[in-house]
């Protein structure tokens, strides 16, 4: 019940009725045609043909090649690890931050934040407590703490309730099993769970329960039942609320199933596959399902349950599973239960930018961190979803999120997010249900470190000084106003350099032009990526989104303005909850065959933009 009380969890929703599949989808998500593109056979399974544009893990990649040759994660410098400084000490004091009321009460008693780029792990702090309060009374919203000589600071190697987290340990599982040869990610679920049928469950794929596009409901109270008997004929009396492959909902019950699935074909409980199968391998020893008793003092409590809040009256949690289902069935569900340290997490996460491998030891091949990458989720916009893991996510991810980083957040305050196309990582872990659920919404924290983490990761310029910034502000807007100029044919040309990442639909860079520099029109132009390729038209005069972090060359005609004076200028717009890394403009000259009318690096020229909101960063 607890995956889906709080407002992160609700995020994650289904539309309000049910979707067509997209024309020519598998089950409304991957193309039929682009998937075959990717995919060939491997071992009877599964292969991704070709790594997506951008992403890690390709195989034979200098990163992987590392990797094999042993080398482990390490701590070093911001500037070892090629980011900010200034930035990413930001990171942490936005962790910090949410010690406080937020707006009310703290988000959370205490707080790990880990962040890394390339092997090195540049960040890692702790802060707050990791056990402060000992009771709760919800008729009074007050709580009772410990002494302070009981409470328990945080620490770097805090084990954590991870949660939702658990789905992505499920999910390699999964595609573990898909690379042996034992399980088909198009297959119908009751291939392997023949008790997996009625209502329509026996058109759900493996792939669906995967992707959260299976129909079935969000949650069912396995609590109430006690017997393992009882819970799983809950679970077989469940019926899909829409067709299978028609809808988005983010649901616990895929993982279960996939959880049953897997003990089903391997003969082994899901505790027993995750140490032998991920977590030994790559050494995270402070990672498992029910941790013994010696652990307690080294773990985050989370939250006093009684109803009505909780589905269980247990009291203080602390040490067992929170998740009221997850404790229900033993502590070892595929939904929640692995407790885990941020160490442990960041191990992990270099393993997948690395294409499966650390420090030698492969779990997953390329192809098939791939799949869990790749979105197969493209009839659902706004819930990208590749194998387990959420993609492009602003809600958490903050800025980020790009079209290639792939995350997930769990109830207890966790969350994850990986970046291939800069090779970086972000965990983030708080006792946030400490002392109960009610206290926080959101996902504040997390928004707030992944924006400073995303600008710790700088954008140079070729020539390697300052550029126009626009900042990265909620809601924020500025205008860059080059002086007024005549162009004397229509050959005359703006030309510069531009750099993007805007949250698609709430954020832009707009190109304007006015004859009085009161009334402004949108300018069309093209943009040309820095690598190379054909040229991109935006006849609207304005573009956003993601632009592959690379520098583009932007030129526009001011054939219109021919032998009149014309005013310029740059317009960034964010208008949504989130924003991206935001906007670089750098060089910008206005020429003409006979003369240059204008230009940036000239010190005359320069002091005559109008700068509103825009700042000159070398980062």
């Amino acid at each position: 019940m607890e995956e889906h009380t709080g407002d992160e969890e609700a995020r994650r929703r289904g539309p309000g009725g049910p979707q067509a599949p997209g024309a020519g989808t598998v089950g409304g998500g991957v193309s039929r045609r682009r998937l075959g593109a990717r995919l060939l056979a491997l071992g009877g399974v599964l292969v991704l043909h070709a790594a997506l544009p951008g992403a890690a893990g390709a195989s034979g990649n200098p990163a992987e090649r590392r990797a094999l040759q042993g080398l482990r994660l390490r701590y070093g410098s911001a500037r070892q690890a090629g980011l900010v400084e200034k930035h990413l000490e930001a990171a942490a004091d936005e962790a910090r931050r949410f010690l406080g009321p937020s707006p009310e009460h703290p988000y959370y008693a205490g707080a790990v934040v880990l962040a890394g780029r390339g092997r090195t792990i540049a960040l890692h702090r702790a802060m707050g407590e990791a056990v402060r309060y000992a009771d709760y009374d919800g008729r009074t919203d007050r709580v009772r703490e410990f002494p302070a000589a009981q409470r328990i600071p945080m620490a770097e190697d805090t084990v954590f309730d991870l949660a939702s987290l658990t789905k992505l340990f499920t999910s390699l599982l999964a595609v573990q099993q898909m690379e042996r040869g034992h399980l088909e990610l198009e297959a119908p679920v009751d291939r392997y769970l023949p008790e997996f049928t009625g209502g329509g469950k026996e058109l759900i794929t493996v792939r669906q329960l995967l992707t959260h596009t299976s129909g079935l409901r969000s949650w069912a109270p396995f609590y109430q039942q006690s017997t393992r008997e009882g819970q799983l004929r809950m679970l077989w009396a469940v019926r899909p609320q829409e067709a299978p492959g028609t809808v988005y909902r983010y649901s616990d019950l895929n993982l279960i199933a996939l959880q049953l699935l897997l003990e089903r074909i391997t003969g082994h409980t899901l505790d027993i596959l995750l140490q032998d199968e991920i977590t030994a391998p790559l050494g995270m020893h402070r990672t498992r399902y029910n941790p013994p008793l010696s652990w307690r003092r080294g773990t985050a409590a989370t939250e006093v349950q009684r109803p009505p809040w909780s589905g269980l009256d247990r009291g203080l949690v602390w040490g067992e599973v929170h998740d009221e289902n997850a404790y229900a069935l033993g502590g070892v569900a595929g939904h929640a239960g692995v407790f885990g340290t941020a160490w442990d997490l960041a191990v992990l996460a270099r393993t997948l930018l690395d294409g499966g491998v650390y420090a030698g030891k492969r779990i997953l091949r390329p192809a098939s961190v791939e799949l869990l990458f790749t979105d197969f989720n493209t009839a659902f916009p706004g819930d990208d979803h590749g194998l387990g893991f959420e993609l492009y996510q602003h809600w958490y991810m903050g800025a980020m999120a790009t079209p290639h980083s792939a995350g997930h957040t769990g109830f207890t305050g966790t969350s994850l997010v990986l970046d291939p196309s800069t090779d970086s990582f972000l965990i983030l872990l708080g006792n946030s249900v400490h002392p109960v659920r009610t206290w926080r919404a959101g996902s504040a924290p997390r928004i707030a470190v992944g924006n400073r983490f995303a600008r710790a990761v700088p954008v140079r310029t070729k020539h390697g000084g300052p550029a126009w910034y626009s900042g990265m502000e909620t809601g924020g807007s500025g205008t860059l106003t080059l002086p007024p100029l005549t162009p004397a044919t229509a050959a005359a040309r703006l030309r510069c350099a531009v750099w993007w990442d805007t949250v698609p639909g709430e954020g832009a860079l707009h190109l304007e032009a006015s004859t009085d520099g009161e009334t402004w029109e949108p300018l069309p132009f093209t943009t040309l990526r820095s690598t190379g390729g054909s040229p991109e038209q935006w006849p609207q005069g304005r573009v956003g989104g993601w632009s592959g972090r690379l520098w583009h060359r932007l030129e526009a005609p001011l054939t219109a303005w021919a032998g009149r004076p014309v005013h310029l200028r740059f317009r960034h717009t964010a208008t949504g909850r989130y924003v991206g890394r935001g906007v670089y403009v750098d060089v910008v000259r206005v020429a003409e065959p006979a003369r240059l009318l204008f230009a940036e690096d000239r010190p005359a020229d320069a002091s005559r933009i109008e700068a509103a909101g825009w700042t000159r960063s070398t980062d």
